[in-house]
Formats: C-alpha cells, sequence, structure tokens
C-alpha cells in the first residue's frame, strides 16, 4: 500500500463517525478542494498490515479506474505507523455535503415527486451494478451512506469497508441499525450480493414514505416487523441450521404492498415486492431490476 502523506489535508470539521472510524471533512492543500477522510486503526497481522486489508484497499483503488457515476471517488490512501499492534489508514474521498437521509428530511410536503424517486433508484441500482460486477458486497447499504449532489447524482459510499474492516478494527462500541438488513443476515445464514437488493427494497419504500419502512430494535423483532408486512415465507425458503425458527412465526399473508405504501404506483410495487423477496436465491439482481418495467414503461401523462 502507498505511503501517501496525509499532511497535504488540512481538517476543517468532524462529519461523522460510525462502523468505520471518524470522517472528517478536510481541504486539500494542492488543490484547494474539499474532500472526506475516513480515518481507521485497523489490527496489525504477525507480518503487519493484513494482506485482507492490503487486497480490499486495492480493490477499491481498482474500481476508481472506472470512473462510475454513481460511485464515491477514492482518490487517495494514506498509512502511518501507530504502533506494533494497529496502524492508521485514512482514505481520500471525494466530499458531498448531504446523503440520503438529509435530502429526504429536506423534501417538501408530500414528499419527492414519482419522477424523482425512479430518478435515484436507477442510480443507486446502476452504482450497485457496477459494485457486484466487481465482486463487492456493500453489507451495510442504507441513506445515511447514499449521497446526492445539488444536481441529484447518487453516489453510494462506504462499500468494500465492511470487508476491510469486519475483523480486523479496533474494537469501538458501535451500534448498527438493523433496518436494512436482509433476513439472511438476521438469521446470520450465509449471503453475498443479493443482501444489497434487500437493503435497497427498503430505501425504495422509504423514498415515499421519508421514514424506514421497517423499525425493529433486535433481529427477532426485525424479522418479525418484515414477516408482518411480506408475510411468513414457505419452509423451503427459511434457510437451515440458524438460531431463530420459522415457527416462533405466526402464519400470516402477505399485506398489499399499497396498504403500507400508498404513493407507489403497480409497477413500482411488483420492483418493491422483487427487491423485498425472502429468499435471496429468488431476489431480483441489480441488473434485472434496472430492466425492470417500472424503469422503461412510458409515462401516460409526460
Amino acid at each position: 500500500m502507498e505511503q501517501n502523506s496525509v499532511t497535504q489535508y488540512e481538517p476543517v470539521a468532524e462529519i461523522g463517525g460510525g462502523a468505520y472510524g471518524t470522517v472528517y471533512k478536510a481541504r486539500d492543500s494542492r488543490s484547494g478542494k474539499f474532500v472526506a477522510l475516513k480515518i481507521v486503526r485497523v489490527q496489525m497481522g504477525e507480518d503487519g498490515l493484513p494482506a485482507t486489508t492490503v487486497r480490499e484497499v486495492a480493490l477499491l483503488k481498482r474500481l476508481e479506474h472506472f470512473d462510475h457515476p454513481n460511485i464515491v471517488r477514492l482518490f487517495d490512501v494514506c498509512t502511518a505507523m501507530r504502533t506494533d499492534k494497529e496502524t492508521k489508514v485514512t482514505l481520500v474521498f471525494e466530499h458531498i455535503d448531504q446523503d440520503l437521509k438529509t435530502y429526504l428530511e429536506k423534501a417538501p410536503s408530500p414528499g419527492l415527486p414519482a419522477e424523482t424517486v425512479k430518478a435515484l433508484m436507477k442510480q443507486l441500482l446502476s452504482g450497485l451494478e457496477f459494485l457486484h460486477l466487481h465482486s463487492v458486497v456493500h453489507r451495510d447499504l442504507k441513506p445515511e451512506n447514499i449521497l446526492v449532489t445539488s444536481r441529484g447524482q447518487v453516489k453510494l459510499a462506504d462499500f468494500g469497508l465492511a470487508r476491510i474492516y469486519s475483523c480486523r478494527m479496533a474494537l469501538t462500541p458501535v451500534v448498527v441499525t438493523l433496518w436494512y438488513r436482509a433476513p439472511e443476515v438476521l438469521l446470520q445464514s450465509t449471503y453475498a450480493t443479493p443482501v444489497d437488493l434487500w437493503s435497497t427494497g427498503c430505501i425504495f419504500a422509504e423514498m415515499f414514505q421519508r421514514r424506514p419502512l421497517f423499525r425493529g430494535n433486535s433481529e427477532f423483532d426485525q424479522l418479525a416487523k418484515i414477516i408482518e408486512k411480506t408475510g411468513l415465507p414457505l419452509e423451503d425458503d427459511w434457510p437451515k441450521d440458524v438460531t431463530i425458527q420459522r415457527s416462533s412465526f405466526a402464519q400470516q399473508s402477505a399485506q398489499l404492498v399499497k396498504t403500507y405504501v400508498p404513493e407507489i404506483d403497480d409497477l413500482g410495487a411488483s420492483l418493491l415486492l422483487d427487491l423485498l423477496t425472502f429468499s435471496p436465491y429468488k431476489r431480483i439482481s441489480a441488473f434485472e431490476a434496472l430492466q425492470h418495467h417500472y424503469f422503461h414503461e412510458c409515462d401516460p401523462e409526460a
């Protein structure tokens, strides 16, 4: 990994802290532009910086060459030795002032126009399709790490960080929200790219409602809230060898999408059901979602 100097970046303000360390808004002294610094302490392995960390950072830097319009740009990676036990890694990203959470909060009543939701969703899925094509699972997709520029351009942030730091982070007490987690993650089953499509479904509904769709306060409660709206899944769709059993939940049918997202149209409801499919094997992919009629149907009023 490059030993670039972090001194050219002058922190201006702390703009957040989360599962992956502290985030600062900073000024690049060379270009004069603002950047976002994500500073993470990574635990050292026996041979220095863990190979997994080096590999994941290299992947993030490789993605940068594609300059995808819906992916936040990574400008630089700086490392600085701290102790024998941990290294400080600073990732330098482009700085964007607002995230989707703020964007939704600022939307005047009654909320975002249907065409705006469609444009945001298309960009979100386009960014996800790109990540998945390059074998990157975001794992922690939520409104706080979907950035929206002043021109309405969506950029995914914090992708790949979960894998870089999952085992190597200096332990920090962080409360991670369950609201966007896929059933297979809640059940601690195996998971892959479909987890991001579930999160996208939750976010899709939230764009209309301007509040989270499933607001659970434990893994069990989160699953209960999901089943309440989407129905108890088939026996075959429940993963085997998990701690929470299907029999723990009462038999119930799925509610109509319009009962919990009344503003959505029929094609949007169809896409939402494809995203909020309990079984990851039956859930729509980002590529398939972009082909959905929801994005290709002409607006009769246009």
